[in-house]
């Protein structure tokens, strides 16, 4: 076992599908690292076990002192999970290996399909649920698949993690879990912080522009962001909408770009890093986020740290919480009042400027720091009281 660790340090395993490395990687992503990297620095041992992938390069690796452990592939990952928690009930695998021995609590990342760890871990198990999937399973799968998905998340899960600790990130996915039946007092709430602002203030663009963010799937509806672009270029012939990130989603996107007659005026970035991505928020007159569902909206708060303001749909989860509406953004009910807000709002200067500042306070308001502290108060609480062995 590793000596260095203090009689109030705990080792925390956190099973996700994906790292921020990953092509695929998001916003849930993201809220794990920064709470693994917090962890570490309160003292913890992390270790995060997901999928492999071309890009990450060697198979462990160690970042903000988490360590790394890349098994499988997309799907196997789910088994490679599971075997790797039983080889260290054994003393056997990586985990042994590395001197960890088993982990004192399993957090589990319900990324619609959980990783099923009551049924091995043998250790506490802390369901992390960023949102509910209901209205994304049939967007994303077939109709067989979306029934299988959809049964799994809310009949099947719920009663499997009936013993356990659930966080979720809004108050809007708490909601949303303890209406399938998981029990409102088990549910903690930790949003998410905003991560800082590092580089130098940047200038707006000198034309009108609108940025997406995010992963490029279907559920995040970049097509309503064209739509609107389409609508607007008439009286904006100068107006550009940037499309900042990567998805399997992304050629379908180009071609509507193309019928729409609209390529001239989108610019699709790919993958960005995060300079790039300071760059992009920065100069953005308004950030769009018209995604289906969101558990919090990190992107909505990533741009308010710009003093961005962002126009998102009132029924995507989360986002109405990430947001202040009329304030630092504003919230419609359908594609109609999207397009016409986002027009009113790249029109009047003074009220894009006042959410904008209003935003920047708003997003101040999150902070990593505090959401590693709550979080770790669950740690202890969770492994301390045995809860989902």
């Amino acid at each position: 076992m590793d000596n260095s660790r203090t009689p109030t340090s705990r080792h925390v395993l956190f099973l996700n599908w994906r790292d921020t490395s990953n092509p695929e990687g998001g916003g849930s992503e993201v809220y794990v690292e920064r709470i693994a990297a917090e962890l570490v620095a309160a003292g913890h041992q992390v270790t995060l076990l997901c999928a492999a992938h071309e890009r990450a390069g060697a198979a462990d690796t160690t970042a903000d002192g988490v360590r790394m452990l890349r098994r499988g592939s997309r799907h196997t990952v789910y088994a490679r999970a599971a075997l790797t928690c039983l080889a260290g009930r054994l003393g056997l695998g990586p985990l042994s290996r590395r001197g960890l021995g088993r982990p004192d609590l399993v957090v589990d990342v319900c990324n619609g399909v959980p990783f099923f760890a009551p049924l091995y871990a043998g250790r506490p198990v802390l369901a992390l649920v960023h949102h509910v999937h209901r209205e994304q399973w049939p967007v994303v799968f077939g109709p067989w698949m979306a029934r299988l998905g959809w049964w799994i998340e809310s009949w099947l899960a719920v009663r499997l993690y009936r013993r356990c600790r659930y966080v979720t990130v809004s108050q809007a996915s708490r909601a949303e879990l303890a209406e399938l039946g998981v029990a409102a007092e088990r549910i903690d709430v930790v949003p998410n912080g905003t991560p800082p602002v590092t580089g130098a203030p940047l200038p707006r663009s000198t034309h009108p522009s609108l940025l997406v963010l995010g992963r490029l799937v279907p559920h995040k509806r970049v097509e309503i962001a064209l739509r609107t672009v389409a609508e607007l270029i008439g009286k904006l012939p100068d107006l550009e909408l940037v499309v900042a990130g990567q998805g399997w989603w992304e050629q379908p996107l180009r071609q509507l770009s193309v019928e729409l007659g609209i390529s001239d005026h989108v610019r699709f970035t790919g993958f960005i890093s995060e300079e790039e991505k300071h760059a992009v928020l920065s100069a953005a007159w308004v950030a769009l986020t018209p995604s289906l569902k969101e558990g919090w909206g990190l992107t909505i708060v990533e741009a308010a740290a710009r003093s961005t303001p962002t126009v998102a749909f009132r029924y995507a989860g989360g986002v109405a919480e990430a947001m202040v509406d009329t304030e630092t953004g504003l919230l419609v009910d359908d594609e109609r009042e999207f397009t016409d807000q986002v027009r009113e709002l790249l029109a009047d200067d003074v009220r894009r400027k006042a959410m904008g500042e209003a935003a920047f306070a708003h997003a101040s308001r999150f902070t990593w720091a505090a959401t590693g502290t709550r979080f770790a108060q669950l740690v202890a609480q969770i492994a301390h009281g045995g809860a989902g062995r």
